[in-house]
Order: structure tokens, then sequence, then C-alpha cells
């Protein structure tokens, strides 16, 4: 099998301003002295809280959890006192009742946390179960239940692991910083997704622009020849994981399914290291890496912040912003989400915060769309986004639902591409959604 350089069809070349903090070695920011811990961080169901007002609680204790299957407990990231359970906006934009814990500077450990040292004497049973109770969820964004995600159903035979290493997204370092300073836990976690699932093949995708994290991992495989670290083509949207299958096994999901449906599972690198670090440690997942990045941030830097962290905390940690910021953002600007209020708390989909100047934040001026098809050659879902963002603005969503608009990975790549800046990746997921609401309706 090749393993250097692949790729899939599509994809826009971007510009990467990875210069920021590629490296800046990840460096441990101080506990903040309140946190505010959601209790809805991951898709599916909310956690109910399980402590009271005036409670004591301790670094990875529980604080929230729920009977439903996809869904993932909440953790303590902090020793205090609990102050308050009450309502917050997360940076996802969604209302959630928040726990409100204050520190008493102790940083005492919850005695419950049991450390293993091996795989062999664990069965995948177990294994999922640790998982499970470190609430581990995806961390490359999109935050579904790690538990979930590796008990498919019986009828699905996975036999390829994938740990998604591209970070493709201009701007972020997290995962390259992970990869380079952990490269054992990224394998570990990698060699604990193949025991839960039987599998036998694993590979470690990474962007090219990244050789000094390929050359660490693959020195720490030393003679496991069942898992290769494979190189990827440096492109956008290389890091979905759906293009990052087709790249390194050819398969390619089939419109409306999941990876599951072409014998493949893939995760986030950082989620490997979670996963290695519930296993080795009994850690929860209570902190991670953001990267603290952009043209408005004073002092860039790759930090390990508790969950429930305020982004303005964060931000003066990195040095405060350099002037007026124009636009913050959690993640990148592909596929970032504009922040309304730095008063928002970091949870385990905050893989960064970049600031962007007032400059680089101004509106562009939107021309008519000239046909030039960029956007249906840069499309790594092979859709005509054109057609589906006109139909959207015309308010014609079954139209723009006959064109694939349900397909979209929302990468932003045509967007990106347009020369007459038209918002097609917005009025995309525009139709989407209405799409979503007619369907749910009815």
């Amino acid at each position: 099998m090749k393993l250097e350089n692949l790729t899939f069809k599509g994809g826009a070349h971007v510009s990467h301003h990875k210069e920021f903090t590629e490296s800046k070695p990840i460096e441990v920011m101080k506990d903040p002295d309140i946190v505010y811990i959601p209790l809805q961080q991951h898709i599916g169901a909310p956690c109910d809280p399980i402590v009271e007002i005036g409670d004591r609680v301790k670094v990875g204790q529980i604080i929230g959890r729920t009977e439903a299957f996809v869904s993932a407990p909440i953790h303590s990231s902090i020793a205090g006192i609990v102050k308050g359970i009450v309502d917050v906006t997360t940076p996802t934009g969604v209302r959630s009742k928040t726990i409100v814990i204050e520190s008493d500077g102790t940083g005492e450990p919850y005695q419950d946390m049991i450390s293993r040292n091996s795989l062999e004497n664990l069965t995948a049973e177990e294994l999922l179960e640790i998982i499970k109770e470190a609430g581990i969820t995806g961390m490359g964004g999109a935050a579904f239940p790690t538990h979930v995600k590796l008990s498919p159903p019986p009828d699905k035979k996975i036999d390829k692991v994938i740990i998604n290493g591209s970070e493709c997204e201009p701007f972020l370092t997290s995962d390259h910083r992970v990869m380079l300073e952990d490269p054992e836990k990224v394998i570990f976690g990698l060699k604990i997704m193949m025991k839960i699932l039987g599998v036998e093949e694993g590979y470690i995708g990474v962007e090219k622009n990244k050789m000094d994290a390929v050359k660490a991992l693959r020195e720490s495989l030393k003679a496991d020849d069942n898992i290769k670290v494979v190189t990827v083509k440096t492109k956008y949207p290389q890091g979905d994981e759906k293009r990052l299958i087709d790249a390194i096994t050819g398969r390619k999901v089939p419109s409306g399914g999941l990876p599951m449906d072409v014998g493949c599972v893939v995760n986030n690198s950082g989620t490997a290291k979670a996963m290695a670090e519930a296993v080795l440690e009994g850690k929860p997942l209570y902190e991670r890496v953001v990267t603290v990045t952009g043209n408005g941030i004073t002092e860039p830097k790759n930090l390990l912040v508790k969950i429930g962290t305020l982004f303005e905390e964060v931000i003066e940690f990195c040095g405060g912003f350099k002037d007026t910021p124009g636009k913050i953002l959690m993640g990148g600007p592909m596929m970032g989400l504009s922040q309304f209020s730095t008063e928002v708390p970091i949870i385990k989909g905050s893989s960064g915060i970049l600031v962007m100047t007032e400059e680089e934040a101004r509106p562009r001026k939107i021309n008519p769309c000239i046909r030039c098809a960029k956007c249906l050659e840069v499309c790594p879902v092979y859709l005509q986004p054109l057609f589906i963002s006109a139909n959207a603005l015309k308010n014609r969503f079954e139209e723009a639902g006959d064109y694939g608009a349900l397909d979209c990975v929302e990468c932003g790549a045509c967007s990106y591409i347009c020369p007459a800046n038209r918002p097609l990746t917005e009025t995309i997921r525009f139709a989407k959604r209405e799409i979503l609401s007619k369907r749910k309706k009815s």
C-alpha cells in the first residue's frame, strides 16, 4: 500500500497560517478561580446535574450524567465548591444548564480515578466502559461521544481504524503539537480502538506540512507493523473523515452514509490521547489543548486549558488583544463558530480560539455569480454549490435538497474559492436547516 502523499479529488489549497503557533510547545495554563462547565458539550442528550449548590467537588469527579446512550458524562475540572447551576450560552450557541465551581486552590483529585498500565488484562467491554465513564468525545470539533462511535451495529464489520492527524483547518496546531509531544499516547489510543473493534489494521493520517510529527510517530511505533503512519497531501478539507477514508483506503462513504458503512472508524489524534490517558492514568476528559492564535492576539500559544475556563481568561493569559478585535472564532476561519462574547467557556470541542483584526473581518462585497465553476472544482463531495445556494436564496428548499444540500459537509471551500464572494456555505447551511426542520415536522 502507498503510504505517502495520499489525497482525494477536489479540495482547495488555502493559506495555512500555522506559523503563529506550530513551533510553540504546549503550555499549561494556570487554573482559573471559577469555571463554568456546561452539561451539554456533545452531540446527543444533555446531562443532568448530580451535584447541588454548596457541594465540594474534586478534579475529575463526575458532576453530570444521563442514562441516554448517546451522551457523555461531565466532570469537574477543578477542586472547589459548587456556587451555582445556571443557564449559559456555550460557544456553539446552545443554551445549556451549567455548573459554576469556585476553586479552593487545592487541586485535589477525585479518589475514584484508577490507572491501568496495559491493555493485556482489559477486555474490549471494559475498555469501552472506561472511555464512556471518562466522558470522552470527539475533540476535533464535532464532539460525538466516543463510546458510541466505537459501538457499531453487529452488521457493520469494521476492518480499519484511522487516526485523523490532518488538522487541515488554517491557524490551528493543537493536534500537531499533541502528535509531536505525545506520540506514544496517540499510538496507544489507536491500539485501544483497535482492541475494542477487533481490528488488525490501524492508520494515522498526517498532512505533509507536519513531517516532524510524522517522524515522531514513526519512531514511536517500533515493531508495530500493523499500524502505519501515512502522509496525506496538504489540502483542505483533508481532515474531513470521509475525505481521509477516501485518501487512505480508496473507499467512498455513500451519500447519507457513515464511515462504518465502508468498514472504517475515524477518530481525532486529541481524542486518541484522551483515551490513552483514561486507561493509563484513570484521567477523565476535563482539560484539553487549545490553540490561541491570529493577528489579533498579542502572544499566540498552544495551551492545556481546564474545561469551563472563560475565553476572556485564556486570551488574557496570551497577553490579551493587540487591538480592538474584528471577529473572534472558536476554531479556525473555515469551519469555526463566530462568538458574540468572550464570556463563554472552553468546552470539549474547543480546538482553538482565533482572533481576527478589524481589517481581516471586514465584510467583502458580494457580486453576482459569474458561472466560473470553481466551486464545483473544489467541492470534495462533488456537489454544485452555486445551484444549491441559488435555490436557498429563493426559499426553494426542496429544489436545494434535490441538488444534494444535505450531503454538504460545510467545509467552506466553495466560499473560499468564489471570486464573486458569494455566501455559498452560509446559504447551503441555511437550506440544510430548513430541509431537516420540514422533515421533522412531517
